[in-house]
């Protein structure tokens, strides 16, 4: 059997905590996920991605906080809860530290989010259908030409 070098260990770590933000997650689930101790797992983490894995886990949570706020209408409450933090109070603390502004005046900052409003895919596909067809069903008609017609008017022709 052949082993894995401690960076795919810790990667794997990483990948449960970019996968389950917005679940309780705890250091040592972390460590589990990279078949580490608690306390190993929290050295070798911060050695390797220069923060510690709590730092780590706010981090994504910060990021799709922020995210929420550009792109939805959602009340700062509601967006606190479904990153996975419980506390509003710690939420715009933390938020603040990291994007130098509360939550309100980060989306403030922004368009709202109506203007960035999307269109149902099959809207999207009708609109941007090409109104210039080249199939041979589409293109226009065109009367046959009675060749017995034709035939007479060269006949008499000189």
């Amino acid at each position: 059997m052949v082993s894995l070098p401690p960076s795919r260990y810790l990667l794997r770590a990483r990948e449960l905590v970019d996968a389950h933000y917005a679940e309780p997650i705890t250091v040592a689930d972390m460590a589990e996920a990279a078949r580490l101790s608690p306390a190993h797992f929290s050295r070798e983490f911060k050695a390797a991605y220069g923060e510690s894995p709590h730092q780590y886990l706010l981090t994504r949570r910060l990021e799709r906080a922020a995210s929420l706020l550009r792109n939805t209408d959602w009340s700062v409450a509601r967006i606190c809860t479904s990153v996975g933090l419980s506390s509003i109070g710690s939420f715009t603390t933390s938020f603040r530290r990291m994007y130098g502004r509360t939550p309100t005046e980060y989306r403030e900052a922004h368009p709202p989010a109506s203007r960035l409003a999307r269109l149902p895919g099959c809207v999207v596909r009708q609109v941007a259908r090409p109104q210039v067809r080249t199939f041979r069903e589409d293109a226009p008609q065109v009367a046959p030409v009675d060749s017995s017609s034709q035939s007479t008017a060269t006949e008499e022709s000189p």
